[in-house]
């Protein structure tokens, strides 16, 4: 699993231009079944998305394709997780 963190760049001012593609570029992550999660971080840092389904090096192209990654909106950083226990809820993310 992974936790993907998308802090906002200096060209933060730029981010109405690219948000129709953003959001498109989410919804294509939840239909595909790799994003279990995105959210904004606070107060107004950026997003993070927690990503399952998928590989290191696929989700790194999936990444890059955002709009808000190649325009330099953001910069992304991926962190994987390797989870060992969860709450019963999330045991899907065992696998």
């Amino acid at each position: 699993m992974f936790v993907v963190v998308l802090k906002f760049s200096d060209n933060k001012s730029e981010a109405s231009r690219f948000m129709e593609g953003h959001n498109d570029w989410i919804k294509r992550g939840f239909d595909d079944g790799v994003f279990a999660l995105t959210g904004s971080l606070q107060p107004s840092l950026g997003g993070g998305i927690v990503a399952h389904n998928t590989s290191r090096s696929d989700l790194q192209s999936r990444v890059a394709a955002d709009p808000f990654v190649a325009e330099k909106i953001v910069e992304a950083e991926i962190l994987e997780i390797t989870p060992s226990k969860t709450d019963a809820r999330l045991d899907f993310l065992l696998g």
